[in-house]
């Protein structure tokens, strides 16, 4: 384990959730394996915990656990030791972190990171954990500032870093900063989470250790930061990294308009742009269009078709002069040429719509 802080530094990904909102892209994937800039998501996280000393990380697995394992392996080409654990029923954020506490090998005052699988950050862990150790802390956590917090619950503090309370999603509450899901507790603490139901980290766990007087400082910095929670962010986190926008260690393609894997095959006249992704063995026909989307393996997308702004998902096929915008189309779908999709389509995996087939807002 990690040494560079004068104690063990471990790690827990919290990757149990089904990713309902991003269905249909998660009905035959975890959402923490979907790709983002050709690369599985988890990826990104697991080299940002390799690159912060980090190098045995616990996977708190649920939905189709096996999947983790069978992708990443031992974990030695992300340049860490990987084991896993299955959550066998919901258990939240911190049910999950407890559930796995005993693949930990850590001692009670060792700092563990835990890390929500779904968030895309470029904030200094390095200097999370030096904070955390200098303050004596019991909980450090990453805070951004949000420009509309609304969604989110907030977390105010005093002028020291002193977290003072946790507020829950209100559009009368104070202030801006919000938890960004990275957290440093000592493993004491995870220890003295319930075992056996859900427990939320936010509105049990952290509330719980303020009212006795524990330690709980916040790291706050405005690095890139974004939470891959539907397919707008999904799509957007992709072409910030494949423009150079937001960076990773798991991306170490120089920054441009697209990213174009091996075993694609994109014709000389179509057009693929602002950060666009084109999966293996997927064809991009003649005169075809792709701005700001990502299109996954095998995908084939027809002569003078256009996608903007979506997600088209691995084995779907889109016909010649359709237009999807803002738009999901799921695993092995056939949409018809000449078709309009657009504001927030989603198109079931495998469905079929026939030619001239127009869909504004409905799933399919």
């Amino acid at each position: 384990m990690g040494t560079r802080y004068g104690r063990r530094v471990e790690a827990v990904l919290v990757v149990g959730g089904p990713g309902t909102r991003l269905r249909p892209l998660t009905v035959h994937h975890p959402k923490h394996l979907l790709p983002v800039a050709g690369v599985p998501f988890l990826a990104h996280q697991i080299t940002k915990l390799a690159a912060a000393g980090i190098d045995r990380v616990v996977l708190a697995t649920s939905y189709r656990a096996s999947e983790f394992e069978q992708t990443f392996g031992s974990g030695q080409e992300l340049g860490v030791e990987l084991v896993y654990g299955i959550e066998e029923e919901p258990l939240g954020t911190a049910g999950a972190i407890r559930n796995v506490a005993s693949l930990l090998r850590g001692r009670r005052a060792d700092p563990v990171v835990a890390l929500n699988g779904d968030i895309l950050s470029g904030h200094d862990l390095t200097a999370q954990l030096a904070r955390h150790r200098a303050c004596s802390a019991d909980v450090t956590l990453h805070l951004v500032e949000a420009e509309d917090p609304r969604p989110f619950g907030r977390v105010p503090t005093d002028a020291t870093g002193l977290v003072t309370a946790f507020l829950e999603k209100s559009p009368d509450a104070l202030g801006s900063q919000i938890n960004a899901g990275c957290y440093v507790l000592n493993r004491s603490v995870i220890d003295e989470i319930p075992i056996g139901r859900s427990v939320s980290i936010e509105r049990e766990t952290f509330p719980g250790l303020l009212a006795k007087g524990r330690r709980v400082m916040a790291y706050t910095e405005s690095a890139y930061w974004l939470d891959l929670g539907t397919p707008k962010s999904l799509v957007q986190a992709s072409c910030d990294l494949v423009r150079g926008i937001a960076q990773s260690p798991a991306y170490d393609q120089p920054p441009a308009e697209s990213r174009i894997l091996p075993g694609a095959v994109v014709a000389p006249s179509a057009s693929i742009s602002r950060g666009s992704t084109i999966g293996r063995g997927a064809e991009i026909e003649a005169e075809a269009v792709v701005q700001g989307s990502v299109v996954m393996d095998s995908a084939t997308i027809g002569k003078g078709a256009s996608i903007v702004d979506s997600v088209v998902g691995p084995a779907a096929r889109v016909g010649a002069g359709t237009h999807v915008h803002d738009a999901v189309i799921g695993d092995g779908a056939t949409i018809g040429e000449a078709c309009e999709l657009a504001n927030g389509v989603r198109v079931w995996c495998g469905a079929t719509l026939g030619d001239g087939a127009v869909r504004f807002s409905t799933d399919v």
